[in-house]
């Protein structure tokens, strides 16, 4: 990883061939010291949404100790770089081997299920443990979210008391988790989804030691704002625990991914052809660019040139990837400069969750370099003064410096 104070400098100077992350460290401590600080229960990061090291450090270093794990790779990644990490294997359905693995090689403890079939599954690969903490995961409604995860997960309402039933009997802690859907944008999701779990374990005639309230919470892509403060969602959350038919002594967890890294990383492409109204670029949507082609997903961008001052005038452009596939193409129009070229570059801002975590090697593509920066021009959940921060010119001095240490 390479330093740089600020992303034109680092384009002025390297002009890289290659997509490059862009690192922002006090981004990535800001949201995991929000997480911890004001989050009322324990926070549990989502691997999946960035499994960078990077990114794990960063998290470790500010707080963070719980981790969201859903397959033995990732597992073994925390468990090995974290041996005291506390870890929750929160995919619903998991191979025995797997489950095995995590118990007695990585002792893990925390695990979800949604079906009598998975409890069944837990229990004979721990040689039926007596210490197993288990988490019932419900289906609720998605209403709100930017990406629903309904119909693949989650017991039913009818077959939720009779599975917290049977889990409570084997458990040495019994717990129910759900999730609203990914990027959220309705607070009032979480107290809904709560009062309806009370419901169902009032139903169940069951003692509850953990809510676990999922994932979910929202980044902020847009510069004009476009989410509620993530304080109302804490608040709607802490509020509702509050009211749950639970243990007094019940723990709270969550699983943030998106708003934990979101904002740690943005993604530097250069146009590579101009056809048009088009512009072929060096990543894509078999790349950190996914959701962008196949979700319409607006991430806020800028520009830079390392050849002229862009012009202020902007324009709707088609965007392309790199592949041979014509699906490899943004779902949405981007506005850019005008006179953007071959050979400028675009930087997609907040692009941390699921940017990485998503690209392949199709056709060749998907390698990446890692800057880090000490610039901040996209606007920000945690630092609402930084919507509109300037963004840095590089000085001479800078590139000079820069220069020098990307000296082989």
């Amino acid at each position: 990883m390479v330093h740089a104070s600020g992303i034109p400098v680092f384009v002025d100077q390297v002009r890289p061939d290659d997509p490059f992350f862009c690192f922002r460290p006090e981004r990535l401590e800001r949201a995991a010291t929000w997480f911890r600080d004001s989050f009322p229960g324990q926070v549990f990061y989502a691997v999946k949404a960035n499994p960078a090291l990077h990114i794990l450090d960063g998290l470790w270093a500010a707080g963070i100790r719980g981790f969201d794990v859903a397959s033995p790779a990732e597992i073994e990644l925390v468990a090995t770089r974290f041996p005291e990490a506390d870890l929750a294997y929160m995919h619903p359905v998991k191979n025995r081997n797997a489950i095995a693995r995590a118990y007695h090689e990585f002792g893990v403890r925390r695990f979800v299920l949604d079906s009598h079939a998975e409890l069944q599954k837990i229990l004979e690969a721990t040689n039926f443990a007596k210490d197993l903490i288990l988490v019932v995961r419900v289906g609720v409604s998605n209403a709100g979210a930017a990406v629903p995860l309904t119909g693949k997960f989650g017991a039913s309402e009818a077959e939720a008391p009779g599975l917290l039933r049977e889990t409570r009997r084997v458990a040495s802690r019994l717990g129910v988790s759900f999730h609203v859907g990914s990027q959220s944008l309705n607070p009032g999701a979480w107290p809904a989804a709560m009062a309806n779990i009370s419901r169902l374990i009032r139903k169940a005639a069951v003692t509850v030691d953990i809510v676990d309230v999922g994932g979910g919470f929202p980044s902020l892509y847009k510069s004009d704002g476009g989410m509620p403060a993530l304080a109302d969602y804490a608040a709607s959350v802490d509020d509702a625990f509050e009211d749950m038919m639970v243990l007094e002594s019940a723990e709270l967890w969550s699983e943030p991914g998106r708003a934990l890294v979101a904002e740690a990383e943005s993604l530097l492409v250069r146009v590579d052809g101009v056809k048009g109204d088009a512009l072929y670029l060096n990543d894509g949507g078999f790349g950190a660019l996914y959701d962008a082609v196949n979700l319409g997903w607006e991430f806020p961008v800028r520009a830079h040139s390392p050849e002229k001052a862009l012009a202020g005038r902007t324009r709707a452009w088609t965007l392309y990837g790199p592949t041979c596939d014509s699906a490899d193409k943004f779902a949405l129009p981007v506005r850019l400069p005008a006179d953007i070229g071959e050979g400028d570059y675009i930087e997609f801002g907040n692009i941390g969750a699921y940017g990485r975590s998503m690209s392949t090697r199709f056709n060749g593509f998907g390698g990446y370099g890692l800057v880090e920066t000490d610039d901040a021009p996209f606007a920000s959940a945690y630092v609402p003064e930084a919507w509109t921060a300037p963004v840095p010119v590089p000085a001479p001095a800078e590139i000079a410096t820069l220069a020098v240490s990307l000296k082989p």
